[in-house]
């Protein structure tokens, strides 16, 4: 299969956010940013595009202009291994203007949703028993940035 990675469309912020990002997450780089050609008017020698990678996974920014903007449709999830690494993304990506949404969704101060959680969600919220699953979902809808001994209680019903 040829290698895919997603595309983020930006006004004109593209260098902003690939540099942002790239200071959240760890063993990332932005590796080429292009501009735009003589021929394209105003914009020529603005920046068109920027390739980055978040610790490896390559993602391109393009300044497009304002006629498409992020929505929840889309989002980035990041599976964090603790409480801590929950902490640290949540803090970083509600910065500078960033909203914090429910169940572990936020936007960042650029409008792009991420979905920050734990990387043994499915160890959690799935189970063969239908209480189990019912009380982590009851816990998971009245929070925001996600508490993983929260939601092991309610599961555990000793919340």
């Amino acid at each position: 299969m040829p290698r895919t990675y997603p595309c983020l469309w930006f006004d004109t912020q593209a260098e902003d956010a690939a540099q942002f990002y790239t200071s959240v997450f760890p063993n990332s780089e932005i590796t080429t940013v292009a501009r735009y050609p003589s021929s394209a008017g105003d914009r020529a020698g603005d920046v068109l595009t920027v390739a980055f990678e978040l610790d490896g996974v390559p993602y391109v920014a393009l300044n497009g202009g304002p006629q498409f903007t992020f929505d929840e449709a889309i989002s980035i999830t990041i599976d964090c291994k603790d409480q801590d690494e929950i902490d640290h993304y949540w803090t970083a990506l509600t910065a500078d203007g960033g909203e914090e949404g429910p169940c572990g969704w936020l936007k960042d101060r650029f409008g792009l949703s991420w979905q920050v959680v734990p990387e043994n969600w499915d160890e959690i919220a799935a189970s063969s028993d239908p209480d189990r699953a019912a009380r982590v979902f009851d816990a998971l809808m009245k929070m925001g940035k996600i508490d993983i001994a929260a939601l092991e209680a309610a599961g555990d019903g000793t919340a």
